[in-house]
């Protein structure tokens, strides 16, 4: 039963820095969307 407990822990600390590794390295490409936004003159102090 320790070693099923141990083998489990390994498993899921590689689960963990896996991911992490995955996410340090990915390239998340940057949105393509153009936003206009209208702001009204009245916003802005004169």
């Amino acid at each position: 039963m320790r070693n099923i407990s141990r083998l489990v822990l390994v498993v899921v600390v590689a689960i963990i820095v896996g991911g992490s590794a995955f996410l340090a390295t990915w390239d998340i490409p940057a949105p393509m969307t153009t936003i206009e936004k209208v702001l009204p003159d009245d916003r802005f102090p004169r």
